[in-house]
């Protein structure tokens, strides 16, 4: 059977059409991965080294990091900086809120390590516009005014995960299948195991197919959607458009005890 959420889905495609700042280069973009994927490591909390331990001294884990670094020693510009930068903001004891992308953005100076965000002074990406439209719908706010980086939804334990956490210039999806997935899979269902309710925001087939990696019963409460795409923003069988996600993750957690998070 199709998969009804499927239709039309895709990640944006930003690359250099969308940049406003010029670069001489793409390899001074100033987020390219410049050292060894496992000295990224270095920064990440001991919570996570110790929740993911088996995926890091895994034989997937040590091919992942010989592909990266061996596509990095053969002149291959990667992005981002710091893959790690999600885990390192929001740990294990703070997330509340999960929010899947798919890969980095793959144009010079973009990807922050952090699904949807991209810093101000770029174009805001289609996905993103449509996701600031949706907080605006719950919240008010002008979104035009919001800030593209959501550093700041992160800070207050926004797990902002995309599945695969390198990407190589202008070439989407160019580290899927290399051991990513399993590492991120890890992630997901080592947050699910967390005693503390937690919000997963699952738009799209891809983020939804990472349901199965919540435990049954597990108290969490789960969102979907079609993906903020505009190709899919809009069409059924359950729209992103309208789907007030923000704001019921908000009330949730206030029933939880939790605070909400403000997401303007």
């Amino acid at each position: 059977m199709r998969d009804l959420f499927s239709d039309l889905e895709a990640p944006d495609d930003e690359g250099a059409a969308q940049r406003v700042i010029p670069a001489s280069s793409a390899s001074a973009a100033g987020n390219t991965l410049d050292t060894p994927l496992r000295d990224q490591l270095a920064t990440l909390p001991p919570s996570w080294r110790a929740l993911l331990s088996d995926v890091l001294t895994s034989s997937t884990f040590d091919a992942l990091a010989h592909f990266v670094d061996a596509r990095r020693e053969a002149g291959a510009v990667i992005y981002p900086s710091r893959p790690f930068r999600a885990l390192d903001l929001a740990t294990p004891a703070t997330t509340r809120v999960v929010i899947l992308g798919q890969d980095p953005y793959h144009g010079p100076g973009q990807a922050q390590g952090l699904s949807f965000s991209v810093p101000m002074g770029f174009k805001r990406p289609p996905s993103l516009r449509n996701i600031f439209k949706e907080v605006a719908a719950d919240f008010g706010g002008n979104p035009v005014a919001f800030n593209n980086d959501l550093t700041r939804w992160a800070e207050q334990g926004v797990l902002l995960l995309n599945t695969v956490l390198t990407v190589e210039d202008g070439q989407p999806a160019s580290h899927a299948k290399h051991g990513w997935e399993a590492f991120t899979d890890e992630v997901i269902a080592q947050v699910a195991r967390e005693p503390e309710p937690k919000v997963f925001m699952l738009w799209g087939s891809h983020a939804q197919a990472k349901q199965a990696l919540l435990p049954a019963n597990s108290g969490h409460l789960v969102l979907m959607s079609n993906h903020p795409s505009p190709l899919s923003a809009t069409r059924p069988p359950v729209p992103f458009v309208g789907c007030g996600h923000f704001a019921k993750a908000n009330a949730w957690l206030q029933e939880q005890g939790l605070a909400p998070i403000d997401w303007r």
